[in-house]
């Protein structure tokens, strides 16, 4: 009998990899998302697309709505994408839900995406992380005096908030209004990674740069080699958690090539987009077979529309890289486009009004725009939500 599955977000690129990779492999696919109009509802590798309630608007309200759609499509599997794995991870707790969700116990997913307790749970392991102190504590006056330093909330994603200073300058007033974190700025080169791993052991890990930015989120993106000190790094830190799943990390490799840690997301980043669909599905179903040529043949990618918009603004602004920028815009395959399942690019503009206008209208970054009502709060974690 085919086998159902449930990605619980359809708007993100990633969102549609997995899809196109479980359609691929013989599985029903489908997808339950707070928006009407998303990037996987038009992908013919989606059966049935389901719009729930946002887990901003109620998070008790978006888990009814994923456990009714898991019963009333009989699914298998419940694959969580982004950022919301942090609510996502609840059912696993939840009294008589018994299907399968891929991702880590609820505690430990948000353990890990607080920027203050990851990092105090990576130098417990002995890795290699920059000096954190949360914003409110004596040691943070101390990094700021120290060196340049960057300012974020512990449950920042897509940027908001993250703000780099230099040595000397004062914490700013506003980092208080939310749990944040002071850390000393490491200079270097940012990495980033994808990983899938089982019981502790790696299955397959992707390292990349972004090679085009929209503030701090990448929008081409290319694989690079020989990322051992990198690619150890994850490996201990799997190993000493017992992580089981997604999971990725952003890092600063400074001039003597030691990397250093700088946040975990325990969920699917870019990184999936170098990985064959074949391998990401058997690194997840089948995580003792042998992976053999995980990686696709392309190493730089990109999001064509948000792309090209920062080469476009590029023309206009001394000194950002234009010609860079249209040459990766070029040579670049786009995330989205497949020949079998034309639609996701073709219409992305209509079925990206959503993001669109948020960005538009409410004047946020594309990055807020997308996440804005997923994300993970602060307020719910002091509930305890």
């Amino acid at each position: 009998m085919r086998k159902s599955i449930l990605i619980t977000l359809g708007r993100l690129p990633k969102c549609l990899d997995l899809a196109r990779a479980f359609h691929g492999a013989g599985w029903r696919v489908v997808v339950a998302e707070p928006f009407n109009w998303h990037l996987t509802r038009v992908s013919n590798a989606v059966a049935r697309a389901h719009r729930v309630t946002a887990p901003r608007v109620s998070k008790q309200g978006y888990l009814d709505d994923l456990a009714r759609i898991v019963a009333d499509e009989r699914i298998d599997l419940v694959v969580p994408v982004s950022e919301e794995t942090m609510h996502v991870s609840r059912l696993k707790d939840r009294p008589g839900f018994a299907t399968p969700v891929y991702c880590m116990p609820h505690e430990t997913v948000v353990r890990l995406h607080d920027k203050r307790r990851f990092i105090e749970l990576a130098a417990g392991l002995g890795l290699d992380v920059p000096e954190t102190a949360a914003a409110d504590a004596p040691e943070a006056a101390g990094i700021a005096a120290s060196g340049d330093f960057i300012v974020k909330p512990v449950f920042s994603c897509s940027g908001r908030g993250v703000r780099f200073l230099t040595q000397g300058e004062p914490v700013p007033d506003e980092t208080f209004q939310e749990p944040s974190i002071v850390q000393r700025r490491v200079h270097g080169d940012v990495r980033s990674t994808f990983t899938i791993a089982h019981q502790g052991r790696v299955i397959v890990t992707s390292v990349y740069r972004g090679v085009v930015m929209s503030g701090t989120v990448a929008v081409a993106f290319e694989r690079v080699a020989d990322m051992a000190a990198i690619e150890a790094w994850v490996a201990r830190f799997v190993e000493g958690t017992g992580y089981s799943g997604f999971i990725s990390f952003d890092f600063v490799v400074d001039g003597e090539g030691r990397p250093f840690a700088i946040e975990c997301n325990p969920r699917v980043t870019s990184g999936i987009h170098f990985l064959r669909p074949g391998a990401v599905v058997q690194a997840m179903l089948e995580p003792e077979k042998p992976l053999a040529d995980p990686f696709r043949e392309e190493r730089l990618f990109q999001q064509f529309f948000p792309c090209l918009t920062e080469t476009q603004g590029a023309m206009f602004r001394r000194g950002r890289d234009f010609g860079r920028k249209l040459d990766v815009l070029r040579r670049a395959k786009d995330v989205t486009w497949s020949p079998s399942d034309p639609l996701p690019l073709l219409t992305m503009t209509p079925t990206s009004y959503e993001i669109l206008a948020l960005s538009i209208f409410k004047g946020m970054t594309l990055g807020d725009a997308a996440t804005q009502d997923i994300v993970w709060y602060p307020d719910q974690a002091a509930a305890g939500a």
